[in-house]
């Protein structure tokens, strides 16, 4: 029987989520949550107010599946209260959230676990936050402990702009409550990669690594960003690598949250970092996510052939080993076009002109945008996605420039340099 999906969420995530499973023969109607203007052109939308109005709709749409999309649904328990409900349910509990929904919880989880990630101190004590700062070397890495919409990381060369700035962070000015407490961390040199393993609770299957863009301008300059574009596969994820992310850190990871009485069940983000040591590439473990990355999922869910409906169903069931998970050979690359003052703050809503647009170099991902009589407008933040698609990396980027030149906004920006690692 043909399936009823729900999607949480209204960004360029849960709409690259939605074009995917377009493809599934085994979806009656996708709905998305809240209302999006470029979600209605996938789906059925609605909007919801609390936890139990949220299962009233589903209950009134017969969903049978719901996925969620952001991090904030996961840390405010909503993927309890569906499962309370008797609804399917892919996304971890508020319990395992807490990997993302706390940076120090994360830091002592590793630690405990042995899993190998920067020195650091986690501590709502300024005198002993900025006491660690003398213990580093620069560059000197403050993070706000709990969400900040992956702008909570903080990274400085001089001694006395890391204390000031744990000062504005300890007393909420720099990120309201979730920087009340802090974790200071040694810097880690190396390269950043992106990996997520699908999990149900014992075992994992990896999707292709990713490389993302944090920093607003080219040559990784600028604040950061939620992310300015991404590519897949890295090539710097090579087999020997990613055996050692999986003994090292994924594995010890959900074996730990079983020893702790949370199993993790869903997609699991790790972000590491890649450092040379003697010779041999060593991985750490940066952070947690405890979903899809974004820009990430816009270049993952080109490469799934396999439908996420069904990696979804063996997850619940808890029979991932039997999943015959199957990934395209090709490349994907998304840029994204942010409007003028993000990451800053927000910007006037501004007509989004197409013109030429060629479908056979990729496709737009929506996420920043409205609908008025007709016509797109950008509504502030990460606006759309340039999505390329192609053999390498090379021509999946070379197709998402060329459509990047059929779309125009007021204040439009994007880097001009993604992939550049690796090309």
């Amino acid at each position: 029987m043909k399936k009823k999906l729900l999607i949480l969420g209204h960004g360029g995530r849960e709409y690259a989520m939605g074009l995917h499973l377009l493809r599934d023969k085994n979806i009656d109607s996708l709905f998305f949550a809240p209302k999006n203007a470029a979600t209605e052109r996938l789906g059925k939308t609605f909007d919801f107010a609390s936890h139990q109005e949220l299962i009233e709709k589903i209950q009134e749409f017969g969903i049978d599946f719901v996925i969620i999309g952001p991090e904030a649904y996961i840390i405010d328990g909503l993927s309890n209260a569906l499962k309370m409900a008797g609804i399917k349910v892919f996304g971890p509990s508020k319990e395992a959230g807490m990997l993302e929904g706390s940076k120090a919880y994360m830091k002592d989880f590793a630690t405990r676990h042995n899993i190998p990630t920067a020195r650091y101190i986690q501590t709502d004590d300024l005198t002993k936050a900025q006491d660690f700062l003398l213990t580093l070397k620069p560059p000197y890495v403050l993070k706000a402990d709990g969400l900040c919409a992956g702008k909570g990381v903080w990274i400085s060369n001089e001694l006395s702009e890391a204390k000031e700035f744990l000062k504005e962070m300890l007393s909420g000015k720099a990120f309201g409550e979730s920087g009340r407490r802090v974790v200071v961390e040694e810097f880690l040199q190396g390269f950043e990669l992106s990996i997520f393993a699908i999990c149900d609770g014992e075992d994992f299957v990896l999707l292709p690594a990713c490389q993302d863009h944090k920093r607003l301008l080219d040559h990784d300059e600028g604040p950061n960003t939620g992310g300015m574009g991404a590519y897949a596969p890295a090539p710097s994820a090579t087999p020997e690598l990613l055996e050692k992310i999986q003994e090292r850190i994924l594995r010890p990871t959900l074996q730990g949250m079983i020893k702790e009485g949370n199993p993790y069940c869903g997609v699991l983000f790790a972000g590491i970092m890649v450092c040379e040591q003697d010779g041999e590439l060593e991985p750490y473990l940066l952070e947690y996510n405890v979903r899809f990355g974004d820009p990430e999922c816009e270049v993952l869910m080109p490469l799934l052939q396999t439908s996420l409906l069904e990696i979804c169903e063996h997850t619940l069931s808890g029979n991932l080993k039997n999943l015959k998970l199957q990934i395209s050979h090709k490349c994907a690359l998304a840029v994204v076009l942010s409007s003028k003052n993000y990451p800053y703050g927000t910007s006037e809503p501004t007509l989004i002109e197409f013109e030429n647009y060629r479908s056979s170099l990729g496709h737009f991902v929506f996420a920043g945008v409205d609908k008025k009589g007709g016509a797109f407008y950008a509504t502030g933040g990460r606006v759309l996605l340039c999505v390329g698609v192609g053999d390498d990396i090379k021509e999946a980027r070379d197709h998402a420039y060329e459509l990047i030149k059929s779309v125009k906004f007021d204040g439009m920006h994007y880097r001009r340099d993604i992939g550049y690692r690796v090309l």
